[in-house]
């Protein structure tokens, strides 16, 4: 397969491939977060139930992303990547039409196995496909247009929940499905990694998948009712078999992580930061929007909008953080971001139903914390990418998802519970406004150990990610 340019028709078809497929996940999980109080009003939901609902899509996305990059690389790149488009549309119309709350978090679970197919997908496609000179900015555009579907979400989610109604939410990612296959099989060649394995690991994913849920079953359950003996002997298993699952991983010869990956201090200090910064976001993310309705008043589509900065910086300013650490390093970008964004989060933390005013309690938080994730994102990305042998892009991408999606779930079903919200509690504009500022204190720490991590482990020098990529290739 002869390397793709970024400025041809096939460049822009691939792109246009990877960022509407990946982006119809990152859309989805950001719309499921505006919905969420008007989920719980129809279903009278508890919030463990609402978490349920997201972390019901999270946990089967972690689980099995790590195997959706393995089969990418070992069936087809394209192949996986399509057939994961077509059963997330799939369940996505199955959410849309639940009759109650434990009906759409089964559903949900559902789209979860098809995000952990597509999602590690479009970057791999992106690696394997693109001219090494073409693919830091390949990756950069990725990132900030996929950032921007990421932001839309809960501003066209708001439209959706407050004007239509919740449902379309979910039925909205049909048409994307189908415009992302039509795109897919005129534009997107067919790539493998040159060295397949000749057996999946199903050893390995068994004990990640039963560990991560047994992990976040147990720590939701402690949240909703305390710690008693059950949960405390859930959490643990959780954590045994996670423990045996790197054990396993050591001896298999044909592991689904190679742990060898590890080695580099840029992946493994790449892999850490994103466990914290996806952490809070997911975290951060799930309850600021809640907050914005219940404590400050705000409608479901002012909730949405009100984050539409994140759109425009995500839209105008990724390709080129992702430009800039290909010439200076990443390591400045990766360290300052996060930074920045727990600046922003502490900046929110006025929200509440006396201090509500968009212009003077919102948007300066949501700025900064917008520069920030902009600064980072696209660096983060590329460096992970980058450390990562070519014929092991699709394992190295998986790796990196799972890491992001296990902290997003981790963080969802542990930070609000120990902030106080749980039962029906939730509904309470006081308790909420208090939940949502421990929250956004808890998160904040985790972006500054984030920055601290990659100041003691990125150490790729200007120019350096660039023409690592490009010997790779060669």
């Amino acid at each position: 397969m002869s390397p793709v340019r970024l400025g041809t028709a096939v460049g822009r078809g691939v792109l246009a491939t990877t960022i509407l497929g990946s982006g119809m996940a990152f859309l989805d999980s950001t719309i499921a977060n505006v919905a969420t109080k008007k989920i719980g009003q129809d279903f009278h939901a508890s919030f463990g139930a609402l978490q349920w609902v997201q972390n019901g899509y999270l946990l089967p996305l972690a689980s099995l992303i790590l195997l959706g990059g393995a089969l990418g690389d070992r069936l087809g790149r394209r192949r996986m990547y399509l057939l994961g488009v077509a059963w997330f549309a799939i369940a996505s119309l199955l959410c849309a039409i639940s009759p109650n709350v434990e009906t759409l978090i089964a559903a949900r679970a559902l789209q979860g196995i098809g995000g952990a197919l597509l999602t590690p997908g479009s970057l791999a496609i992106i690696s394997a496909t693109f001219a090494p000179e073409d693919r830091a900015a390949a990756v950069g555009a990725w990132s900030g247009l996929g950032g921007v579907a990421t932001a839309i979400g809960p501003f066209l989610g708001g439209w959706l929940v407050q004007d239509v109604s919740w449902r379309w939410a979910f039925g909205i990612n049909v048409p994307f499905a189908v415009a992302v296959i039509i795109l897919g099989i005129k534009y997107v060649p067919e790539s493998r990694a040159e060295h397949r394995a000749t057996s999946l690991d199903l050893p390995g994913t068994l004990l990640v998948g039963a560990g991560l849920g047994a992990l976040t079953y147990g720590t939701t359950s402690a949240g909703s009712g305390g710690w008693d003996a059950l949960s405390t002997v859930i959490t643990a298993a959780g954590v045994g078999l996670l423990a045996g699952f790197v054990v396993v991983e050591r001896h298999e010869k044909q592991p689904i992580v190679p742990l060898g990956l590890f080695a580099d201090r840029a992946f493994s200090g790449s892999n850490i930061m994103t466990f914290m910064t996806y952490g809070a976001l997911g975290a951060v993310l799930f309850v600021l929007t809640l907050n914005l309705q219940i404590s400050a008043g705000y409608g479901a589509l002012a909730a949405g909008t009100a984050l539409l900065p994140i759109t425009i910086f995500m839209m105008f300013l990724s390709a080129r953080s992702g430009a800039l650490a290909a010439r200076i390093g990443p390591r400045l970008q990766m360290t300052v971001g996060p930074l920045i964004c727990a600046a922003g989060l502490l900046l929110t933390m006025r929200i509440d139903a006396h201090h509500h005013s968009y212009v003077t309690d919102v948007l300066p938080g949501i700025l900064v914390f917008a520069l920030g994730l902009t600064a980072f994102v696209a660096p983060l990305t590329a460096t992970v990418m980058g450390t990562a042998p070519a014929d092991q892009v699709g394992v190295a991408s998986g790796v990196n998802n799972a890491v992001a999606r296990a902290a997003s779930l981790l963080a969802v079903a542990v930070l609000p519970p120990l902030a106080g919200l749980h039962g029906e509690a939730y509904e309470q504009a006081s308790v909420m406004a208090h939940g949502y500022r421990v929250v956004a204190v808890s998160c904040a720490v985790l972006l500054a150990i984030a920055a601290l991590v990659v100041a003691l482990t990125v150490r790729i020098p200007a120019r350096a990610l660039h023409q690592e990529t490009s010997d790779e290739a060669g």
